[in-house]
C-alpha cells in the first residue's frame, strides 16, 4: 500500500538516477516497438517522470513560503514573485503547464501504441528457459502500466485546472501542431473523474506482493486522487454560478468518493504523526502515494539554522501558522510553545527547543540571533521532513520523501465533503463514519479532544464544523502543498495578502524569554486575478489566439 516512485525509477531506467527516463515518450516508435520487448515497460514508466518533487518544488525546496505557512530566508529566491505580486504569464516560477501536457501526451502515446502488448512483449523473447514465467509477468505488469497511463491523465489534468481553470482538453495524442481552445474546468474535472472510473478495475489492487512497483497508481491511490478532484470540484472557487442543489450534489459526490477509499479497509492513522515525514516508511500504514528519493542533505542544506555549520535557514514558518496550533492546557507566558498541539513540536522548530544537537537561541546575542546574516527572519525554522542531526561538514545524509497523499487527507477531504452534503452528524453507510468522526480521529491521533464546535464561529453547526475543518486541515497537513490550494478552492484568497508574521526574544536572564510580536513582509494578492494562474504567454502564442487568457493577465 505505500508507494515509492524512487523504487520504481530504478526499475525503469537501466541507468542511476533519481527520476524517470521520459525520453521513452518521444524516441520510441511502431517499429522499435515491434523489435526490442525490452522498451514496452520503460514506455509505460515515462508517463510517471513529469510529476513534481515538491521537496524541491520551488527554489530547490518545499513552496511553503508561496502561502502564508512561511517565509523564505534569500532575498532572491523565486517565490518571492508570488510574494510581492510580480509574477506574470511571462514569468511564473510555478508553471507546469508544459510538463503536465508532456505527461498527458506520454500516457495516451502508450495507451495507442501498447494495445497488442501481449504480442510485443513475446517478440524475440525465449520464453523456453524460464518456462514464460518472466513473460507473464510482464504481461500483468505492461496491462496495469496501462490502466495506470489513465489515472496519470487525471493526475495531469488536475495539476492544470488547479492552477489555470479552463484548460484544453486532449483526449489522445495530438496530431502535429494541433491546438484545441480552453475547456471549462468542471468538464475538465468530470473527464478525469472518468478516467479514472474507467480503469478502476484493470488497477492493481496494491503492490504489497510488488514492492518494487512502490510509487505507481494502484487502487487505493487511484481513488484517492479522485476524492481530491472531486473535493476541489465542489469548493467554492468552482462553484461559482451553480444553483444550490448542483453545488450539493457536487459535495455528495466528493464525500463518496472519500468514503470509497475509507471503506477498502487499507489504511489507517499512523501512531506517531512524525515518523511519516522522515526516513523510508515503508511500513507506514497511512501512506497511499509517495515519492522516495535517494539519500542526500539538500534539504537539510537549504533549511537547517545558517548557525549549524552548512545550514541556510531556508523556509522559516510564520507565527500565522504557529498561532494556529491550539493550547491543551493553560497559556504559559514565558513559554508560548507550552501546553500545545503536539503537532507543532512535530513541525517546527522554536526557541530553546533542542535541534542539531544545541538549544536554539534567537535572542540577540543568542547562537541563532536575528542579527546575523541570513538567520530566520520569523525566528522559526523548519522541522518537518527534515532529519535531525545530520552533520553536513561530513556530507551525512538521509533518506526523503514527499508525500503526495495520505490517509489524514482522505479523512480530511470526506469530513468537509459530508458536512457541506449532510451536516456534521450524519453518518455515511460506506464510510461508517459522520464529518465529525472523521475529523476526531485526526485530532485524536495527534492527541487532542473531540472537536468542540462552540470554540468556532459561524451560525450553525455546519459553519462552525467548516471553520474546524479549515483550521484542522491548515495544522495536520502543513507544508504539504495543501495550503495555498485550500485557500485558493475556499475563496478565502484574501490570507495570501497577510502580513507575514515572527517574534523576537529577549533572554531575561533566568531561563526565560519574553517574545514580541513582529512584521515580517507584506504580500500581495489581488482578488481581481490571482485566483487562477495566468496562461503562459508562449501557449497562447504559439496557439496564434486559440488559446485565450485569463481574466486580468
Amino acid at each position: 500500500m505505500r508507494k515509492y516512485l524512487y523504487m520504481l525509477i530504478c526499475a525503469a531506467t537501466v541507468v542511476s538516477c533519481d527520476y524517470l527516463d521520459t525520453r521513452y515518450d518521444s524516441e520510441i516508435t511502431q517499429d522499435n516497438i515491434d523489435n526490442e520487448y525490452t522498451r514496452v515497460i520503460p514506455m509505460g514508466y515515462a508517463a510517471y517522470g513529469y510529476m513534481k518533487n515538491g521537496l524541491s518544488e520551488m527554489d530547490g525546496n518545499i513552496a511553503a513560503a508561496k502561502s502564508d505557512e512561511a517565509a523564505i530566508t534569500s532575498m532572491s529566491s523565486d517565490v518571492r514573485l508570488f510574494n510581492n505580486g510580480a509574477w506574470s504569464a511571462y514569468n511564473n516560477p510555478d508553471d507546469p503547464y508544459e510538463d503536465c501536457y508532456k505527461g498527458i501526451r506520454a500516457a495516451n502515446y502508450f495507451r495507442n501504441w501498447s494495445v497488442r502488448y501481449k504480442s510485443m512483449l513475446m517478440k524475440d523473447r525465449d520464453i523456453v528457459s524460464d518456462g514464460g514465467t518472466e513473460y507473464r509477468r510482464d504481461v500483468e505488469n505492461a496491462a496495469w502500466l496501462r490502466a495506470e497511463s489513465k489515472v496519470l491523465i487525471a493526475w495531469y489534468y488536475f495539476e492544470l485546472i488547479k492552477r489555470y481553470g479552463d484548460v484544453p482538453l486532449y483526449k489522445d495524442v495530438p496530431s502535429g501542431k494541433e491546438f484545441l481552445p480552453r475547456s471549462p474546468y468542471q468538464e475538465v474535472a468530470q473527464y478525469a473523474v472518468d478516467e479514472i472510473d474507467s480503469v478502476r478495475d484493470s488497477l492493481a489492487v496494491n503492490w504489497n506482493e510488488n514492492s518494487s512497483y512502490f510509487g505507481r497508481f494502484d487502487l487505493g491511490a487511484a481513488l484517492a486522487l479522485k476524492s481530491r478532484i472531486l473535493l476541489y470540484a465542489a469548493s467554492p472557487l468552482n462553484t461559482e454560478g451553480m444553483t444550490g442543489s448542483q453545488t450539493e450534489e457536487r459535495w455528495t459526490e466528493a464525500a463518496k468518493a472519500a468514503a470509497d477509499v475509507i471503506a477498502l479497509g487499507r489504511y489507517r492513522l499512523a501512531d506517531d504523526y512524525s515518523s511519516l515525514f522522515t526516513g523510508n516508511t515503508s511500513s507506514n500504514p497511512e501512506i497511499i502515494l509517495s515519492r522516495m528519493n535517494s539519500a542526500s542533505n539538500s534539504l537539510e542544506t537549504s533549511n537547517y539554522p545558517i548557525a549549524t555549520p552548512g545550514g541556510n535557514s531556508g523556509i522559516t514558518p510564520s507565527q500565522n501558522l504557529v498561532d494556529a496550533y491550539e493550547w491543551t492546557g493553560p497559556e504559559d507566558p514565558d513559554n508560548p510553545f507550552a501546553n500545545r498541539d503536539p503537532r507543532l513540536t512535530a513541525t517546527i522548530v522554536t526557541n530553546g527547543s533542542t535541534w542539531n544537537g544545541r538549544t536554539i537561541d534567537i535572542s540577540e546575542n543568542g547562537t541563532d540571533s536575528y542579527r546575523i546574516l541570513n538567520s530566520s527572519r520569523t525566528g522559526y525554522y523548519l522541522k518537518k521532513y527534515l532529519t535531525d542531526g545530520l552533520v553536513l561538514t561530513q556530507g551525512q545524509t538521509a533518506i526523503h520523501q514527499w508525500v503526495y497523499i495520505r490517509y489524514a487527507e482522505i479523512l480530511l477531504n470526506f469530513a468537509e465533503a459530508a458536512n457541506e452534503a449532510w451536516g456534521p452528524d450524519q453518518t455515511d453507510a460506506t464510510a461508517g463514519m459522520s464529518a465529525r468522526n472523521a475529523l476526531n480521529m485526526v485530532r485524536n491521533r495527534a492527541g487532542l479532544e473531540d472537536v468542540d464546535l462552540t470554540d468556532y464561529s459561524g451560525t450553525n453547526d455546519t459553519e462552525r464544523m467548516r471553520n474546524a475543518i479549515k483550521a484542522e486541515r491548515r495544522v495536520e497537513l502543513a507544508f504539504e502543498d495543501h495550503r495555498y490550494w485550500d485557500l485558493l478552492r475556499w475563496k478565502d484568497g484574501d490570507r495570501l495578502g497577510d502580513d507575514i508574521r515572527g517574534i523576537r526574544a529577549d533572554d531575561n536572564g533566568d531561563g526565560t524569554f519574553s517574545y514580541t510580536e513582529i512584521t515580517v513582509e507584506s504580500r500581495i494578492f489581488d482578488e481581481s486575478r490571482m485566483y487562477r494562474y495566468p496562461i503562459p504567454f508562449t501557449e497562447i502564442s504559439k496557439s496564434n489566439g486559440v488559446l485565450t487568457q485569463n481574466q486580468g493577465w
